[in-house]
């Protein structure tokens, strides 16, 4: 997609989801529990969403490739392995927060 307001529908939907590292894409998809492919752009400086679809990879909840690997990916992949994303603790981090900045 080139812009779309939400992707909500087209996740709810998704058996497979194919998309770049950037963070918001690849923590939504996998909030809704969706297996995810990430194909990284290998050209971008101070590539922040290599780091993160690295990560993501190594701690084995999604597939990682480049465009030039993404077909055999697709033929190889086993998407029995991927690991569940846990859900996000935002009350921890408000904890955190405000311990750190002396609130509590």
């Amino acid at each position: 997609f080139r812009f779309k307001d939400s992707l909500a529908e087209d996740l709810r939907r998704a058996d497979l989801v194919i998309s770049h590292a950037g963070a918001g894409s690849c923590l939504e998809t996998l909030e809704k529990r969706k297996p995810l492919i990430v194909v990284t752009n290998e050209k971008l400086m101070n590539n922040h969403q290599l780091e993160l679809a690295k990560q993501l990879h190594r701690d084995g909840h999604v597939l990682c490739c480049n465009c030039s690997t993404l077909v055999e990916t697709l033929r190889s992949m086993d998407l029995s392995t991927l690991k569940p994303f846990p859900p996000g603790q935002p009350e921890k981090f408000a904890l955190f927060l405000d311990k750190v900045l002396g609130f509590q």
